[in-house]
């Protein structure tokens, strides 16, 4: 009799509470009605990231059906409060919690208003007994940063056709990626080159491959915005080195750079109008007198300068005979890096850059002469002749430059005299110990520069710097 008059109370007691619990007075049917037990951030947090992951815990298992976008709202407190904040919302039936990720970053230093509505219910139905509503406050703007670059900060031995990378920790917006925010300077110079943009990373394309031995800086501009259009805190920067050259240290022609043509004993042009252009032409120690068919020879945008000249045109020569005979000595001695063995015909070859040295004559007959640089635009060529240098001109023994060869970057050392042959085009800096020709219609990108002997133009030649 006891036990039914107890079993009937606990009933009469459970109908109560279920009955209380549904007019909001937070008790559970067999324990407590839902209440909110934590946010993240909590009320009143400061300093909240941009990026942040709102969150409502409760303390039991909710009803899916009653979490929506409607039950669950963010605002931006200094907003129309119309204006809620568009996100993702879910909800964690395990750890009873709804998640709402917005759809873009917060606003920084922007106060915040998180509510969850009174119409969310448990599994039983019950609902909170009023609007859970609490604030925070944002950080300061949330700067995106580059993270990885290639080549690294004071990397060294680039690769001469390297591509330039920069990678940002967040996605960035490809229209802020460009040739005014991605700059790759030598020196103050800004490097020609095209921009790219993919994933997170930025790619500058040099339209000319990387000079050799060259210090080289980068910098991504606060110009770069993410998709949010937040920029970087500041201008990120850093600096790389390209590869060494390829080839040998070039002799230094010092104040004997000036001359296209200088010789020793004589200057001649036997016939046509032949051209020196942007150089000028000298003779020391012979005089003036010994200069001939200069016209119809001309020299373009230079001088033309002799051992009897008024001061101090003299000494000038003399220093420039000087600095040629050093320039001569120091191509002749070059050993570094090893000097590679070649004799006879050179024509149809192809020679990467280096020291090519030749115990006798040398010719280039058979066919052209190609100097390959492979890339480097600085690479350098010294071929050391101990007799006579021919070329053949015609159908072949040209002297052809490629992969970004330089014509005043190879040099020709030859212990005796060089001849030029008709119709040859010719790359490089001939030293010569005794004299030079120039065939019929042979032309040059370079220099004829002769210590003991003459100079002589057969008929319309033509000589450009290098």
């Amino acid at each position: 009799m006891k036990t039914k008059k107890l079993l009937t109370i606990l009933a009469i007691v459970s109908v109560v509470l279920i009955a209380s619990c549904k007019k909001d007075t937070f008790v559970e049917t067999v324990g407590v009605c839902p209440y909110v037990v934590s946010t993240n951030p909590t009320n009143t947090a400061t300093g909240v990231p941009l990026d942040q992951i709102i969150t409502v815990t409760f303390n039991e298992k909710m009803n899916p059906a009653t979490i929506t976008q409607t039950s669950f709202s963010l605002q931006d407190a200094t907003k129309n409060s119309a204006s809620k904040i568009s996100g993702t919302l879910t909800y964690d039936e395990t750890t009873f919690t709804i998640h709402f990720v917005p759809s873009s970053l917060l606003a920084y230093n922007a106060i915040y208003t998180g509510k969850v509505l009174s119409s969310v219910k448990d599994l039983m139905g019950n609902a909170l007994q009023s609007d859970y509503v609490w604030t925070f406050t944002t950080g300061a703007m949330l700067a995106p940063v580059v993270i990885y670059t290639d080549p690294g900060t004071d990397a060294t031995g680039v690769e001469f056709n390297k591509i330039i990378t920069a990678t940002f920790n967040v996605p960035m917006d490809p229209a802020t990626i460009n040739t005014g925010t991605f700059i790759v300077r030598k020196g103050t110079t800004p490097v020609a080159g095209t921009v790219s943009y993919s994933g997170t990373t930025a790619s500058f394309t040099p339209t000319s491959n990387l000079l050799s031995c060259t210090v080289y800086t980068a910098t991504i501009t606060t110009g770069a915005k993410n998709l949010f259009s937040n920029p970087l805190a500041n201008d990120y920067v850093w600096g790389f080195t390209s590869k060494p050259f390829l080839g040998p240290q070039p002799p230094d022609l010092k104040s004997v750079i000036r001359f296209g043509i200088i010789a020793g004993v004589g200057i001649s042009n036997n016939a046509g109008q032949s051209e020196i252009h942007d150089m000028d032409i000298g003779i020391s120690p012979g005089f003036r007198s010994s200069i001939t068919g200069f016209p119809p020879a001309i020299v373009i945008n230079g001088a033309i300068y002799a051992a009897d000249d008024a001061d101090p045109v003299p000494a000038m020569l003399i220093q420039a005979k000087q600095d040629l005979t050093d320039a001569y000595l120091f191509a002749k001695g070059a050993t570094t890096p090893a000097p590679a063995t070649i004799a006879g015909d050179q024509g149809g070859k192809t020679l990467a850059p280096g020291i090519y040295k030749s115990t006798s004559t040398l010719l280039i007959q058979s066919g052209d002469l190609t100097l390959d640089a492979q890339g480097d635009a600085n690479a350098v060529w010294i071929f050391q002749i101990a007799s006579d240098f021919t070329t053949i001109g015609g159908a072949g023994g040209n002297v052809i430059l490629s992969g970004g060869a330089q014509a005043k970057n190879v040099f020709w050392q030859v212990g005796s005299s060089a001849t030029i042959g008709d119709y040859t085009s010719f790359n490089g800096t001939v030293l010569a110990l005794t004299s030079i020709t120039m065939n019929s219609h042979a032309t040059a990108t370079g220099r004829m520069l002769a210590i003991n002997g003459a100079v002589v133009l057969t008929s319309t030649n033509k000589i450009s710097k290098p």
